[in-house]
């Protein structure tokens, strides 16, 4: 009796230890992961920073490459089927997620993190709207690069907080205590952007870069920056527009011209020999670096970007 009596403590106690596992601050080994999938590398990124160890992260447009002319295969056709909770960015950035869910019978609604936010219109010329037209998608009227802006990556933190609560209630006071932690980091992020460009003249804060990626970083941060391209990389930059371009170069004496890693650099090469100014090394616009590189993640990312274009602009 007694014996028998101790092999249940012993049993209850066993299945006490287990339970706390799945509490905040243990490393989950009892529960199976929540299956997430995030569209391209930067928002991956943020939905791992907010579901820490209960959820496991697929990213369709890995580091590197270009969301903008992506073309989903059947292995992600497959990751999204197999998902409980779909990340996108919005805005028309993923101009494929649709056709993608459909192909997947992909049940549930995909969370748009940029929603409530106030995207920026584009000014693109005819020239721009034809290309985009016969490209694999249209923006339509929204600048999609919302995550440019670190206050609007706060709001884009919220969503994924609710979007993984929806699918884990189980998790939620988890995702909502990371969340909490990620936007006290993001916080300390814009107040460090802003003052590396409070000690620049508003007039010298001029920057070239390959396509149209940074309207909401300058906005925030009283940047200007220009681009030949619009604000996807597969519209094409006219001839006349880049002869524009490099007037102002001349004529502004501006220093800091950019290429970004997901672009083409003969384009921004050529503005450079025109100009004689020399390129004054990458920027990450739609993607993050590989794990080894200076932008690994979103706050590595903003970081990297500030610094790389402040030291151009001062002539560093």
């Amino acid at each position: 009796m007694n014996l028998r009596r101790r092999h249940h403590l012993l049993a209850a106690a066993a299945t006490v230890g287990a339970l706390s596992f799945g509490l905040p601050g243990h490393a989950q080994t009892t529960a199976t992961p929540v299956k997430a999938v995030a569209s391209f590398s930067i928002l991956g990124d943020l939905v791992r920073q907010v579901g820490g160890e209960r959820v496991q992260v697929d990213v369709l447009v890995g580091p590197g490459a270009d969301a903008h002319v992506f073309q989903p295969s059947p292995s992600h056709a497959k990751q999204v089927a197999q998902a409980q909770v779909v990340f996108a960015n919005g805005l028309g950035f993923e101009g494929w997620m649709q056709r993608l869910l459909k192909t997947a019978g992909y049940k549930g609604r995909p969370v748009v993190v940029s929603q409530g936010i106030q995207p920026i219109q584009t000014e693109e010329d005819e020239h721009d709207h034809k290309a985009e037209k016969h490209g694999h998608h249209d923006h339509g009227e929204a600048d999609p690069h919302a995550w440019q802006s670190v206050s609007n990556v706060i709001t884009y933190v919220a969503h994924i907080a609710k979007g993984l609560c929806a699918a884990d209630a189980a998790g939620c006071d988890t995702y909502r205590k990371n969340a909490a932690a990620y936007t006290g980091q993001l916080q300390a992020l814009d107040t460090e952007i802003r003052a590396a460009w409070a000690a620049i003249p508003a007039a010298q804060r001029k920057l070239i870069t390959s396509h149209d990626a940074f309207g909401y970083y300058a906005q925030s941060y009283g940047v200007q920056f220009l681009a030949p391209q619009g604000v996807s990389t597969n519209s094409e930059a006219s001839a006349k527009g880049v002869a524009q371009l490099v007037r102002q170069i001349k004529q502004e004496r501006i220093k800091a011209l950019f290429v970004e890693s997901i672009s083409d650099p003969r384009l921004i090469e050529q503005i450079g020999r025109e100009t004689g100014v020399k390129p004054a090394g990458a920027l990450f616009s739609d993607s993050l670096s590989d794990a080894s590189g200076p932008a690994s993640t979103y706050v590595a990312l903003m970081r990297a970007n500030t610094q790389t274009m402040t030291r151009a602009v001062l002539g560093h």
